[in-house]
């Protein structure tokens, strides 16, 4: 009885989760869509993109691409998890296909900087890379975010990002350095 019981519990919170989506749906549509703060978070998906394909180290693409698609599967799986957790969440909603996740952020913005940051300066110190780069994303561009209500850490420290964002920049980079890359061709 009590596998049947947890069906209908599932089955209930299936049904939650759809009527939350469904208002947060509802406030992209009817209050964020076409707003200054929307076309934001709009280029903030689309700009990074451009000027990494003019910028990127043309040899290294394909390296670069695999740390930063690590980093987007990363990124996507820790939010989801502090989501379901409540121990942050993103006001401000731009797809009403996917309102629970900030795209900007998943998509573009973070796998786009660490691409950058590891393409940038190659022989520097990976350690001195990484935390420059993760205090810049956890006490600097976080900040930004909440100043224009993107994200709302609750009681979530800054510190904590720090550690993920380094997290995230240490198994990109660890990605983008694997040199058992072969062309499928040659086998």
């Amino acid at each position: 009885m009590a596998f049947m019981e947890g069906i209908e519990h599932s089955r209930k919170g299936a049904e939650m989760i759809i009527k939350g989506n469904k208002i947060m749906t509802e406030a992209v549509v009817n209050n964020f869509l076409f707003t200054w703060q929307w076309w934001f978070g709009i280029g903030l998906f689309v700009v990074p993109w451009i000027i990494w394909l003019l910028l990127r180290k043309k040899d290294s693409t394909g390296r670069l691409l695999i740390g930063g698609l690590i980093t987007i599967i990363l990124s996507l799986v820790i939010d989801l998890i502090a989501l379901s957790l409540g121990l942050w969440r993103y006001p401000m909603k731009f797809s009403p296909v996917a309102p629970m996740l900030l795209l900007p952020y998943h998509f573009s913005l973070v796998p786009v900087s660490i691409m950058f940051v590891i393409q940038i300066r190659p022989k520097a110190n990976i350690l001195f890379k990484g935390v420059i780069f993760s205090m810049l994303a956890a006490y600097g561009a976080m900040k930004f975010f909440v100043l224009i209500h993107f994200y709302d850490p609750k009681n979530w420290l800054s510190i904590y990002d720090f550690c993920i964002y380094l997290f995230l920049f240490f198994v990109a980079y660890w990605f983008s350095k694997i040199d058992s890359y072969k062309s499928i061709s040659e086998q």
